[in-house]
């Protein structure tokens, strides 16, 4: 294979990019729920055929981001709180089955250095009162914890719940109080993984999600966000 060959076998095919654009956008909160989109419409604002824009739309639906209309294009899906409780249950098993396995690998940490750094950067942004910085922080700390704990159908299976979630964190993210305790869950995971302690790491790890979900599902109510 020749370099030019090979460069453009790297590069991210239409579909990938309609995909991640669109996705980007959803998961952003620049489509907002219930919004309908013709696919032309998309496909015209990508500078694209509406051929990739059509498989990129299948992706999305099939992780539940979308509704594919036919003829019609695109409704970004909602998510109700009682649907956010449903994914945060899944999203905290998966995980915390992944917090244990990799506590049991015993890994060093050179191995687990992403998710120390991730916490440095929470704890710095934190600091700063940078909401935004601490939120990408954090969600590389979490995808980061699944990636490592080598399993790759638990993995795809938790991203794609997490990414259901993202745009109600990103929503709620000034709503509520400084994520201190977040941190210090974050720390102390870490700490239960170099120990080799897989036990602690899965009850670490679900309790951190169980009072994320409840915060979440309570500022919901609170603010009469019936929807996301």
């Amino acid at each position: 294979m020749t370099a030019l060959s090979k460069a453009k076998s790297n590069r991210p095919s239409l579909v990938d990019q309609a995909y991640g654009r669109i996705k980007k956008r959803i998961l952003g909160n620049r489509y907002q729920p219930n919004l309908r989109v013709l696919e032309q419409d998309l496909a015209s604002d990508l500078g694209m055929s509406r051929t990739p824009v059509r498989e990129a739309l299948i992706r999305l639906e099939q992780e539940g981001l979308v509704e594919v209309l036919p003829r019609r294009g695109m409704r970004v899906l909602p998510i109700s709180p009682g649907d956010m409780r449903e994914i945060y249950e899944v999203l905290t098993s998966l995980e915390s089955a992944a917090a244990e396995r990799l506590a049991e690998r015993r890994p060093g940490e050179k191995e687990i250095a992403p998710l120390i750094e991730a916490v440095e950067q929470m704890d710095v942004a934190l600091e700063e009162r940078k909401l935004e910085a601490w939120a990408d922080a954090d969600e590389r700390f979490h995808r980061g914890l699944l990636e490592l704990a080598g399993n790759r159908r638990l993995t795809a299976m938790a991203l794609t719940v997490f990414d259901q979630v993202h745009r109600a964190r990103m929503v709620t993210l000034h709503m509520r109080p400084l994520p201190l305790r977040s941190n210090e869950d974050h720390r102390a995971l870490v700490q239960a993984i170099l120990k080799g302690d897989g036990e602690s790491a899965r009850r670490i790890h679900r309790e951190h999600r169980k009072t994320a979900m409840n915060l979440l599902t309570e500022i919901l109510a609170q603010h009469d966000l019936s929807e996301l």
